[in-house]
């Protein structure tokens, strides 16, 4: 009934969206045992430069070489294990890390969802700084909250919960300002999809990465919104299998336009892929 209920739901969504044009898959591969469950991306403006996250607490930092501007290799690879403001590693209780966003000096933010907030590294190496929450966060679904995290350009934060509750609830979005948490607006909720990342483009949008399980594969959407929650777009919409398990997004710009860098959570399964994929918008 679960793949049926899939099925009927994306033959009935319409035809696929046009705006966003497949660019190429690169499918990332190392001797390294800890490379795997990559749930957040972060891409330098030029495109070049990349800081990934696993939700084990880990840091993937790298450059992409690129022939014609698709992806042909990774060099430069460097790991690091996320360590609590103690200098210990976080335990499996603290180390979920889903969603990331970096500041333009450098500073590193990341969301995670077991334990409902967000922390401050000012590069990989760093010690995390105390966990910043709310007390509207205590009732979250457990390893069901902040996924996505996105950046503004006056550096307020942008977060949102995996789940939301129901089906017929939409996706509250909260900002921190400073030290301030607030409720900023909320995402309709379409269909069974769940937030998967979150970036803020070159545009001031915001784009919200989302994904479905239909038990033969994976379904990945894009929406993007103005940063009140209005002006919903539908940018890409795959169908089964087109791509893996897709959980981080990074959206940047080159000369032909806005471009999504987005990666694969493999789940640490040998059936899966750490895969990371890019299109381009139309528009």
């Amino acid at each position: 009934m679960r793949i049926l209920a899939g099925l009927l739901a994306l033959l009935s969504a319409g035809p696929l969206c046009a705006e966003a044009v497949f660019l190429g898959s690169y499918v990332w591969e190392m001797d390294d045992t800890r490379l795997g469950g990559l749930s957040g991306i972060e891409v330098s403006d030029d495109g070049r430069d990349f800081t990934a996250i696993s939700d084990r607490g880990l840091f993937f930092k790298g450059r992409f070489e690129r022939a014609d501007g698709l992806i042909t290799g990774l060099a430069d690879i460097e790991i690091a294990e996320m360590r609590g403001p103690d200098g210990d590693p976080f335990d499996s209780k603290n180390h979920d890390s889903e969603g990331i966003a970096i500041a333009p000096d450098g500073t590193i933010h990341v969301s995670f969802e077991s334990v409902h907030g967000l922390r401050m590294f000012e590069d990989i190496s760093a010690l995390a700084s105390p966990l910043r929450t709310d007390r509207r966060f205590a009732n979250f679904q457990t390893n069901s909250s902040f996924e996505a995290l996105a950046m503004a350009p006056n550096g307020d934060l942008f977060t949102l919960p995996e789940r939301s509750g129901r089906q017929t609830r939409p996706f509250p979005v909260y900002r921190l300002s400073g030290a301030l948490w607030s409720f900023a607006f909320d995402i309709p909720r379409r269909g069974a999809f769940l937030m998967a990342g979150a970036d803020i483009g070159p545009d001031g949008k915001l784009y919200l990465l989302e994904r479905d399980f239909i038990g033969i594969g994976f379904l990945s959407r894009v929406r993007r919104f103005d940063l009140d929650g209005s002006n919903e777009e539908l940018i890409l919409r795959t169908s089964a299998r087109t791509h893996d398990n897709l959980e981080g997004i990074a959206v940047w710009q080159d000369d032909q336009g806005i471009r999504l860098t987005m990666v694969s959570d493999d789940n640490y399964r040998w059936v899966q892929q750490t895969q990371i994929v890019e299109y381009r918008l139309t528009d």
